[in-house]
């Protein structure tokens, strides 16, 4: 009997650890499959970029073994990207002109926007600020340019061949004007980028837009239908709450867990916004600071309904992007039709810059405010429940310990915030010095882009007051 007793037991762990495994298995390949015809479709149709480019840099550098079982392939006639594993797991993802690329869901067809006849190539609206004659902008600013091109070689360079940085663009700007521009082969000032998480940031615009119209309160109860009856204080949960990142709900963010919230809502969920919203209470609203990928997209679903979807389509292009002359710039929608307000959107590395100079400027662009009185303040004043001051509303203000350097730790300047996105992607802004500076690339070992380095290195080739603002 006992025996027996231990046959069952070990039959039916076996038959757990397959099952599993097994589950397992068909997350990670449903996830990679997914991502595959996803980064296709974004790089070829948004960033312009050949398929080649695409397979042999993003879907092949440091990619998990899965991928290569993969097999994927864009169509320039319908402009969709296919992705199946061995005809068992298939996925596509379809380009729409203003709207790039989102992922097919079945039953979701006919939610996403007519296709724009917007045009997102990119322009240099402003030459007097962006593209004075290089020998003007060296006599115009106190720059040591030959430390500056030390910085970007350095920025470019690869010490370690088996982790490799793979920065693709590098913009500086100084009081407004260009003074260093670089790009790897193949990508150039017309190349739309994936910013990834900065995307945040632009969301912290674009909310901070409709707050100066009244048409969003951050300190009023947010209005989520799924929470209004719940009876376990999410209907308390407020706009300041999730653009601090401080809502109190689970989100697990581990983006190298297949199984992760933020994995599974990037590549697995229709409705990204629903996914995020329908998550349990796990601490008070306003009581523990999290960072959530989640947070940004229940904020997209709200600015949505703020404006309504006769306007929300093309409202960061009116708002935003237009009057900041950032032609390039897409956020692209899930399929529900919601803008992924946490992940998804390109534009060049200049405007990617202009979008920092906006910043730096308090929200003022031509003589005009963009954003309300005081809003880059509260963006960049520590969130309360951040124990280390390291983040505002959805802007950094310190650097994630990953991109910190230990030979130039808390040498950057007080002031200093930043946008940053998965890979290592960068906007920072360093109001003391009136910079902005911007670094796109494909880091997928991120500890490999020191950013403090980088940002030091810069510093050193800015003159103007570097030593009475440095730590």
């Amino acid at each position: 009997m006992k025996k027996r007793r231990i046959i069952l037991l070990l039959t039916v762990t076996i038959l757990v650890a397959i099952s599993t495994g097994l589950y397992y298995a068909f997350e990670l390949i449903s996830t990679g499959v997914a991502y595959k015809a996803k980064t296709l479709c974004s790089g070829v149709f948004v960033s312009r970029r050949s398929p080649e480019s695409v397979l042999n840099s993003d879907l092949a550098v440091n990619s998990h073994p899965v991928l290569r079982h993969i097999d994927v392939k864009a169509d320039r006639i319908t402009q969709t990207s296919m992705a199946s594993f061995l005809g068992l797991i298939d996925r596509s993802a379809t380009f729409q002109p203003g709207f790039g690329c989102t992922l097919a869901f079945a039953g979701y067809e006919h939610r996403l926007p007519a296709p724009s006849n917007t045009d997102t190539t990119a322009h240099d609206t402003e030459p007097g600020a962006w593209l004075e004659n290089p020998e003007a902008v060296k006599a115009a600013v106190n720059v040591d340019h030959g430390r500056l091109d030390a910085a970007l070689d350095w920025a470019f360079s690869e010490p370690d061949a088996e982790r490799p940085r793979h920065t693709r663009a590098v913009v500086v700007v100084h009081k407004g004007h260009i003074i260093a521009e670089r790009y790897a082969p193949s990508f150039d000032k017309s190349t739309p980028l994936l910013g990834w998480s900065m995307t945040k940031s632009v969301m912290n615009a674009l909310v901070g837009i409709l707050v100066e119209q009244g048409r969003l309160s951050l300190t009023d109860p947010v209005h989520i239908p799924e929470w209004k009856e719940s009876g376990d204080g999410r209907n308390t949960i407020t706009l300041n709450h999730l653009l601090q990142m401080s809502s109190g709900l689970d989100f697990n963010e581990d983006d190298s867990d297949p199984l992760a919230d933020v994995v599974h809502m990037l590549f697995r969920e229709p409705d990204m916004a629903t996914y995020a919203a329908s998550k349990k209470l796990v601490a008070n609203p306003g009581s523990r600071w999290r960072y959530s990928s989640g947070t940004t997209n229940i904020v997209s679903a709200i600015v949505r309904r703020a404006i309504g979807d006769s306007d929300y389509f093309l409202f960061p292009r009116r708002a935003l992007f237009e009057p900041l002359g950032m032609d390039s710039a897409v956020i692209e929608p899930d399929s529900g039709g919601t803008f992924v307000g946490s992940s998804y959107m390109y534009a060049t590395a200049r405007d990617w810059a202009k979008f920092g100079q906006l910043y730096l400027q308090d929200g003022i662009w031509q003589g005009q405010r963009m954003l309300p009185e005081g809003w880059v303040r509260y963006s960049t004043t520590p969130a309360p429940q951040a124990v280390n001051h390291e983040y505002g509303a959805h802007f950094w203000l310190k650097l994630p310990d990953e991109y910190v350097s230990a030979d130039y730790a808390g040498r950057l300047p007080e002031d200093a915030f930043h946008a940053i996105g998965h890979e290592a992607q960068f906007v920072s802004v360093i109001p003391s010095h009136e910079l902005v500076v911007v670094r796109l690339g494909l880091s997928r070992y991120v500890s490999t882009w020191q950013h403090d380095k980088f940002l030091s290195k810069v510093l050193e080739a800015v003159k103007d007051g570097v030593s009475s603002t440095m730590n």
